[in-house]
């Protein structure tokens, strides 16, 4: 059994939130009628309201440490996905020919990313479509990304979705 240190309400999901030594060191996205919990820290208690700072505002800035384990290429491909701003997005292929890989690399780096929202793996996208969230092509965890880029869209244009794809909740 996963312990965490909180478990969330947002409207896409539970999160569930796992720190160490001061560090956020993963996001789990639980299933909606998991029992919220909370241990009161600083870090949490930051973390819950950055994030709720978020989902009123997608352009909002998280500042909080964070301790993502990864191999070194997983760690580049981490580094790259956070300097895409709110309301932007990369494809697999753009990350990839940054860093002379393959666009299946940076996708596996994707999929093994620990922390989800803040390390923003759901602005990386197929370049003709969504691509994949968490390992999955549909779904319910596939439906998180389509939220948040939707939500993030609001800082675009409420008519066409990121880079001109269009799609709906």
């Amino acid at each position: 059994m996963q312990i965490y240190q909180a478990i969330i309400d947002t409207p896409f999901s539970q999160l569930g939130i796992k720190t160490q030594n001061e560090a956020v060191v993963s996001i789990d996205f639980l299933p909606v009628n998991t029992e919220k919990s909370f241990t009161s820290s600083s870090l949490t208690e930051c973390l819950v309201h950055h994030l709720q700072c978020y989902l009123n505002s997608p352009d909002h800035h998280f500042e909080i440490p964070l301790l993502a384990t990864g191999t070194p290429f997983q760690q580049s491909v981490w580094k790259i996905m956070r300097t895409i701003e709110a309301g932007k997005t990369l494809t697999y292929g753009e990350v990839a020919m940054s860093l002379n890989s393959s666009p299946r690399a940076v996708g596996n780096a994707c999929r093994r990313n620990p922390i989800p929202l803040l390390i923003p793996c759901h602005r990386i996208v197929a370049k003709d479509g969504l691509g994949g969230f968490a390992g999955q092509t549909n779904g319910a965890v596939f439906n998180i990304k389509r939220w948040l880029l939707m939500h993030e869209s609001r800082l675009r244009n409420e008519n066409t979705g990121i880079n001109g794809l269009n799609f709906k909740l």
